[in-house]
């Protein structure tokens, strides 16, 4: 794998059913369909897809990241289109290599604001993530230079508004 070379490039849209089943099969909260503001890459070595992920909007309410930024409440809408949440990283199963994870997380850092500026008319100036605790470390978004802004409050956002989750996730974010 590490003489092979990686390539990280937006999943065409005749590829989108299938990045969406990969997803919903391996990653162990599903798809997430295309709403609002997305982008979705693919990781590719000798043509065989490696990794999945997906940006889109940020969530609309996170203290860690609104701390660490020092917006308050009344700046914080007219800037939240500046924040890309990376919503869903896979992994394929067959693809566990050492570093692989850093490699995509890199290639994505290098080009998300002109393939956001290109699709969306701005640059997202940082991106954001959840991790479970109760099931990962983030070892590589540590690994990546991301940094550990906090933990949520335990909520997620339903269509009826918020509800309770079982734990509360870890924040990473990255200025880019």
């Amino acid at each position: 794998m590490s003489d092979t070379p990686l390539w990280v490039a937006l999943v065409p849209s005749s590829q989108e059913r299938n990045f969406q089943a990969l997803m919903q099969a391996h990653h162990y909260l599903g798809a997430l369909p295309k709403i609002g503001d997305t982008i979705w890459y693919v990781a590719t070595a000798k043509d065989q897809w490696l990794a999945l992920l997906s940006f889109s909007a940020p969530s609309l309410k996170c203290s860690a990241h609104d701390k660490w930024i020092g917006w308050s409440y009344r700046h914080q809408y007219d800037r939240l289109h500046l924040v890309a949440n990376n919503s869903r990283f896979l992994i394929l199963p067959e693809h566990h290599h050492k570093n692989l994870a850093s490699q995509v997380l890199s290639h994505c850092r290098r080009r998300i604001q002109q393939d956001w500026l290109e699709r969306f008319g701005y640059p997202p100036l940082l991106l954001e993530t959840f991790v479970d605790p109760a099931r990962f470390h983030g070892t590589i978004y540590r690994a990546s230079n991301w940094i550990l802004a906090g933990s949520t409050k335990g909520y997620r956002r339903t269509r009826e508004g918020y509800e309770r989750t079982q734990s509360s996730k870890w924040v990473f974010i990255l200025p880019l």
